[in-house]
């Protein structure tokens, strides 16, 4: 499975930003996608998945202001990112589990700040 991210970018803090994500294999045969993150210094941590069922999860730091939703006809998973905070400043991965083998996606980099 290969992935690819977009979107990303520098944004003020209460603002939006959106990502999205392509599979190079139909999302029927991926059984989840998500979205990590990195910042600096810390270790790389959960935001929000998907399953393929459609039941969707996310991390408490997000909860309320992050959307992962998904386009199965483009096999493209997006992430809404709302009220933005600097602490959500990372390095953001796409992620795929498919036969329980993970695939990553090169990072975006999200930067809250003023």
């Amino acid at each position: 499975v290969q992935l690819q991210a977009s979107g990303g970018g520098l944004v003020q803090p209460g603002g939006s930003l959106g990502l999205s994500c392509a599979a190079s294999r139909m999302m029927f045969s991926i059984d989840g996608m998500g979205w990590y993150r990195q910042a600096p210094g810390k270790q790389r941590e959960l935001v929000a998945v998907i399953t393929r069922g459609g039941t969707t999860n996310y991390a408490d730091s997000v909860k309320g202001r992050f959307t992962i939703s998904r386009d199965s006809a483009v096999n493209t998973v997006y992430l809404q990112m709302n009220s933005l905070k600097p602490e959500d400043t990372a390095v953001y991965y796409c992620n795929a589990n498919r036969g329980g083998i993970d695939y990553w996606g090169k990072g975006t980099l999200v930067t809250v700040s003023s």
